[in-house]
């Protein structure tokens, strides 16, 4: 009897184009990797460009080596569009296709949606995505019901949408926007002109986020912004104090602490800032409960990544449930546009949901000889391999080292959940300061976060569920603060992720040791990079994170990397 050819898994490249450039990989029905441009080039939110599939992403990406169904790819509103011939010529001079090649271009907003709800728990939910700037109306690939009369020039700056699995999603409404900065709209805009005001370069927004709580939020009198439905406009009284960037960023150059010009300035206006935000997503959050009736939302695009309103979405909001993708911002797009192709183009349900973000290019055993070879070869550095990998490095957290943790696949997101991270005593005070100054060189306002086991959670934080991507500030609870300073902000909130055994085995396992040793389920946990750097994505990079800043040791893989000279312990550690 003949037996029919097994049909190959459908393969799906989706690519990012612009800021945070970024290719994913969907392998049937529920296998993922994606990657940023970010993590090879060592350049934070590196623009997508010609010549990144051939030359950054084939060498590390093995799944771009098989045949290809099918590419999905996405624009914003930036010039890069205009490239779209010699982008297509490159995929196809590069990937090896079933057949004749088939590449689909999707816009901004949608591939933020498939990034977020087919990814989700929930069979149905409301959708919003919202964010500065997306593709112009002439570039739109869904049905928005807005008319044919809207000029092809403006921008979508907001979408809401009624999804349930199985459907296509239906879009609601849109905020649009000329373009004109000045005339900006919408919450994205907002929090951007908020952000450069104080800050310059791409990315600060969680700078401003970590700084408002240190200020007042009426210090300038200044009017909410105007909701109206879900459309958010910005006050001309915003307009006129962004202008005045002299002023708000004059305490970045070591300026005294008082008088204009001063940090207390530039913390009072994040403050405002922050606080007229948070309500106006709040009051767009209502308007959309209200639209669709629905009890779970999704929420993606860069102000997703806004935890302190996250917090309050889930706290305040007639929403049951709120799911943020890990990779909530233009880094995510990537992803949606494999999963669009998978579900929409090809026909096929995906069964991959986002219980972990550990979607990076699986580990190449060669790099990580390498980098041991290297350390091994460094006198200044001892490589170990211990038979209890987590129990050790634990032993050295609780005597007030700091560990960093390279394993496994790499984060897609821009938090680190524990493959890539740099870990600490939460109890001790002074372990903020030497972080941030000694191994991350950034601001001394910025908080740090807390993995926490999970069944102890609700003990410590006010929060009754697992939090596993660190997208929420939670209020930790009064009775701990003082025990756990390195990780509570000043305005007592913490942006939490939980630690279970399935997700994360050897955190899990390594917190459990730690809490045996010191009677504490917290430990410190930010990002594994240097000064002004992305995440780390090969063994060399950690290793040279080790080695250019004060940290104490590395987990790398099965091996740990101990500096035989380190730095002295952060002082004042709590027995």
């Amino acid at each position: 009897m003949r037996t029919e050819p097994t049909r190959p898994e459908p393969t799906i490249v989706g690519i990012n184009r612009t800021q945070d450039g970024a290719v994913a990989v969907a392998r049937g029905s529920s296998t993922v990797f994606t990657l940023q441009k970010e993590r090879l080039t060592r350049r934070k939110h590196h623009w997508g460009r010609l010549g990144d599939l051939p030359t950054l992403y084939m060498p590390v990406m093995a799944a771009l080596h098989d045949p290809i169904d099918l590419v999905v790819e996405c624009f914003s509103s930036d010039d890069e569009v205009k490239h779209i011939d010699a982008y297509h010529d490159e995929v196809r001079e590069t990937l090896r296709f079933r057949g004749e090649p088939r590449i689909v271009t999707i816009s901004h907003h949608l591939s933020h949606l498939y990034s977020a709800f087919p990814p989700s728990p929930f069979d149905t939910a409301a959708a919003m995505i919202i964010d500065g700037q997306g593709s112009p109306v002439r570039d739109f690939t869904e049905a928005c019901g807005m008319g044919d009369d809207i000029p092809p020039d403006m921008l979508e700056v907001s979408s809401f949408y009624r999804c349930e699995r199985g459907r296509q999603p239906e879009c609601i409404a849109k905020q649009l926007w000329d373009g004109d900065w000045d005339h900006p709209t919408g919450l994205g805009c907002f929090y951007y002109l908020l952000t450069r005001v104080m800050f310059t370069g791409e990315g600060s927004e969680g700078k401003v986020m970590g700084l408002a709580p240190f200020g007042r939020p009426d210090r300038f009198g200044l009017p909410e912004l105007v909701v109206n439905g879900h459309e958010v406009a910005i006050p001309r009284e915003w307009l006129e104090i962004f202008a005045q960037r002299e002023r708000f960023s004059h305490f970045l150059n070591g300026q005294s602490l008082d008088g204009p010009g001063s940090f207390e300035d530039a913390a009072d206006l994040a403050a405002e800032g922050q606080r007229a935000f948070e309500t106006a997503l709040l009051r767009v959050t209502a308007w959309l409960h209200e639209q669709t009736g629905m009890d779970d939302v999704v929420f993606a695009g860069g102000t997703a990544l806004n935890c302190s309103a996250n917090g309050r979405i889930l706290r305040e909001s007639a929403f049951r449930e709120v799911f943020i993708p890990p990779s909530a911002h233009d880094g995510g797009t990537a992803l949606g546009c494999a999963l669009y192709g998978l579900i929409e183009c090809l026909g096929e349900a995906s069964g991959f949901r986002w219980t972990d973000d550990f979607l990076g290019p699986d580990p190449d055993p060669g790099l990580l000889d390498e980098a041991v070879r290297a350390a091994e070869a460094d006198r200044s550095l001892v490589v170990e391999r211990p038979e209890d990998l987590a129990g050790r490095a634990a032993e050295l957290l609780a005597a007030g080292h700091v560990v960093a943790v390279h394993q496994g696949r790499s984060e897609s997101g821009p938090r680190a959940l524990g493959n890539r991270s740099i870990l600490g005593d939460a109890r001790n005070p002074a372990m903020r300061d030497f972080i941030n100054f000694r191994v991350k060189g950034r601001e001394w306002f910025r908080p740090l976060a807390p993995l926490v086991l999970d069944h102890r959670t609700s003990e410590i934080f006010d929060i009754d569920r697992p939090v596993l991507f660190m997208q929420l500030a939670i209020d930790v609870r009064p009775e701990h603060r003082e025990s756990l300073p390195a990780i509570t902000h000043v305005d007592g909130t913490a942006r939490i992720q939980t630690v279970g055994p399935r997700t994360t085995p050897f955190l899990h396992a390594l917190l459990s040791a730690f809490e045996t040793r010191t009677g504490c389920p917290v430990l410190v946990n930010t990002s594994l990079n240097g000064k002004g750097d992305p995440l780390t994505e090969s063994p060399a990079d950690s290793l040279a994170v080790l080695t250019g800043t004060r940290m104490h040791a590395l987990v790398l893989g099965p091996y740990l990397v101990v500096k035989r000279d380190a730095a002295p312990v952060p002082a004042d550690r709590t027995p």
